[in-house]
Parts: C-alpha cells; sequence; structure tokens
C-alpha cells in the first residue's frame, strides 16, 4: 500500500509484483498472465513516482490497456488493486464521453469525482486510478459520425493521460501526472488483425534461442494492431503496458461464485448465519449457473443476477421462521429443502 513520508508519497517496502499477484488471487479468479503484468506496471508507476519526487526529474507514465471479453473481470482487477494500495479508484464509461458534445467537461466531472472519492484530498486523488472502459468503442473510421465523435473523445483524453493541470469547476486544480490510467475494452476482432500481422518468421533462431519468449512476442497485442482496430496513433502511445485477459471456463465460473474472500456464496452464507440458518449449495448449483452465464456470453455478470434468483424466495422465507435450521439446495431446477430445527 502507499504511504507518505517526508512529504513523498511511497510504495511500502512489502508491496512487490508477487505481493500484489497474491492479494489479487484471493478476489479474483484466474487470469495469471494479466495479474503479472498488472501488478508489475502498478509497482512500475508508484515507485517511479517516489523517483521523480526525490529527483524533481520527468518520468514516463506507463498507463494501462486491459484487451479482454466483456464479463472477465477488467473492472474487478482495478478495483481490487486500489483497495489494496489504498487509493481513491473511479470508473468512466468512454461511450458516454463519446455521447457528449461537452466532452471536456465530462472528463472534468471524472476527475471531481476521483477528488471526492479522495475527501477531497487533492494530494491522495493525484494518486489514485481511473478505469476507461470501452475505450475499444472510440474506434476511429470514416463510415460513422459517433466514430469520429470517439476520436475526437481519444484526442481529449491524451493531455490527461500524459499529466497536465486540470481547473475543476470550483477553482481548484488536480495534476493527472502521478495518476494511473487503465483502459479496458473488449476489441471484438482485434484477434483477426493479429492473425494477420503476427509471426515473427524474419527472425533467425537457433537451438539455444527461447522459443517461449518467441511465443510471448507473437501473442502480444501490437501498437500497429491497436492502430488497424481504429485507435490513433498517438492514444496509443499513452498505453503502453498491454495485458490480455481471457474468456472464463466454466470452472474459472463456478469458482468466482465460492473461492474469494467476497465471493457471493460466501457472502450469503453469512446473511443466513446471521439468521442461525446454515446454507449448503451443491457443486451441482453452481455449475448449472455457470452453462446459464456461458449462454448468455456476458462472462461472470450475470453470475449475480442468476444467483440472487435463486436465492430470494428463500430468504424472504427464512427471517420468519425461526424453526428452519439448514437450507439445502441441490439444483437450480428443484425447490429448496429446508431443514427444520431438532
Amino acid at each position: 500500500m502507499l504511504h507518505r513520508w517526508g512529504g513523498m508519497t511511497l510504495l511500502a517496502r512489502e508491496t512487490t509484483p508477487s505481493a500484489i499477484v497474491r492479494y489479487l488471487d484471493q478476489y479474483v479468479v484466474g487470469q495469471e498472465e494479466a495479474k503479472k503484468v498488472l501488478a508489475v506496471a502498478v509497482y512500475s508507476h508508484y515507485r517511479k513516482i517516489a523517483t521523480f519526487q526525490k529527483e524533481r526529474g520527468s518520468i514516463a507514465k506507463s498507463n494501462i490497456l486491459l484487451v479482454g471479453p466483456s464479463g472477465t473481470g477488467k473492472t474487478l482487477l482495478c478495483d481490487t488493486l486500489s483497495r489494496m494500495l489504498g487509493v481513491p479508484f473511479v470508473t468512466a464509461d468512454a461511450t458516454s464521453l463519446a455521447q457528449t458534445k461537452y466532452v471536456n467537461e465530462e472528463i472534468e466531472a471524472v476527475l471531481q469525482r476521483l477528488l471526492d472519492k479522495a475527501d477531497g484530498s487533492v494530494d491522495q486523488a493525484q494518486h489514485g486510478i481511473i478505469f476507461i472502459d470501452e475505450i475499444d468503442k472510440l474506434k476511429a473510421t470514416n463510415t460513422s459520425a459517433r466514430a469520429i465523435s470517439g476520436e475526437s473523445v481519444q484526442h481529449a483524453l491524451l493531455k490527461i493521460m500524459e499529466g497536465a493541470p486540470v481547473k475543476l469547476k470550483n477553482e481548484r486544480y488536480i495534476d493527472t501526472s502521478n495518476i494511473l490510467f487503465i483502459c479496458g475494452g473488449a476489441f471484438v476482432g482485434l484477434e483477426n488483425i493479429m492473425a494477420k500481422t503476427h509471426g515473427f518468421g524474419f527472425i533467425a533462431t537457433s537451438g539455444d534461442d527461447n522459443q517461449n519468449i518467441l511465443d510471448r512476442l507473437n501473442k502480444r497485442v501490437k501498437p500497429t494492431d491497436l492502430f488497424e482496430f481504429g485507435l490513433i496513433p498517438e492514444f496509443t502511445g499513452r498505453l503502453p503496458v498491454i495485458a490480455n485477459l481471457h474468456p472464463l471456463s466454466k470452472a474459472m465460473l463456478v469458482s468466482i461464485m465460492s473461492l474469494p474472500k467476497n465471493s457471493i456464496y460466501r457472502q450469503y452464507i453469512e446473511i443466513f448465519r446471521g439468521e442461525g440458518v446454515e446454507l449448503r449449495i451443491s457443486q451441482r448449483v453452481f455449475e448449472q449457473i455457470a452453462e446459464i452465464a456461458i449462454e448468455y456470453k456476458t462472462g461472470a455478470r450475470s453470475l449475480r443476477g442468476i444467483f440472487e434468483e435463486l436465492i430470494t424466495p428463500i430468504l424472504y422465507v427464512v427471517p420468519d421462521d425461526r424453526g428452519i435450521g439448514r437450507v439445502e439446495i441441490r439444483s437450480l431446477f428443484e425447490d429448496a429443502r429446508l431443514v427444520r430445527r431438532d
């Protein structure tokens, strides 16, 4: 986490990239490679800030781009990171920015929300994290007025992502130089672009070369891929760190509901326990919910809604019946078994 010492904002010595990953593992299922990339980028970002404060030199900001389907954990990763570091965190929707004539005012509003999250402390806000989702919807093409608007949003974001003092409505200024910007998007169709442009066949290799490194280079999203997709070169240049998130498997969706510290199953176990009732849900139920979520094609986003729909009629009855000692749910398509106390 971050702390203040001698007027400087420093990253705690124990907050190493591996420690960040271990913390993320408690709340985010899977995405191991993305966690490592994110952890190293965040560690480097706040270490650079400390160096800048000591030496009064300029730093190159390493903002981050998260590429992955909807519901794979992009927002959750950023939110969990901010909680670990103890820094203010806000999200913004790129499509909303593209739908307004007053883009700069909307951007100022995002910074104002960050300041509000920091309880009005400009210093804390200036070390916060801003996550801009659906950045892929800002793609620039010559076929749509909305896409041209998206390109203008990219230009509007350039300055604050690089770092600049921004005047808010209350006449206060917030400097974005040390704010970490993380952008995310599904980038549907990017894989087709990568399939055409990737392959380092022109590199002479020998038996001593590490094939794993070459494979990793081939899988990496290149700036030219993002240019072809529709992001302008200047904007892509503000996002030098790129992490890929992969679609969630059925097993991962099952784990998301029950394993993390704040999983929905653990939350409801505690709620029922508060009523003096034990809640038991079989593995098959989680598998059935995961199968429905896969059909919805929304990743983990629909898990909570399906789970709560299952729990709602049960939790409606339980608080009024003190004779119930245990609730057993064996299938999503069967009534729950309400076991009475002895």
